[in-house]
């Protein structure tokens, strides 16, 4: 049994063809990527809302740490 084959805490990721560990290590993502991957294959599935936000914060990281963006809830789209 691969360990791709078992998920701990509930089966959202079963259906995908690809998982998102499996994309996140492939095309050698950073942390902040990975968790974007993965909050975005999974938010219809489990937690919907929280995990959009949880998207939205980690876009935050990537522009205060990668871009130096102090305030980045503060730019206009």
């Amino acid at each position: 049994m691969s360990a791709l084959d078992e998920q701990v805490q509930g089966s959202h990721y079963k259906s995908c063809f690809i998982q998102p560990i499996e994309y996140i290590t492939l095309n050698k993502l950073t942390f902040s990527q990975g968790n974007i991957i993965k909050y975005a294959t999974r938010y219809k599935d489990k937690n919907g809302v929280e995990d959009l936000m949880k998207i939205k914060h980690y876009v935050d990281l990537i522009l205060q740490l990668e871009y130096g963006i102090e305030n980045p809830k503060g730019l206009e789209y």
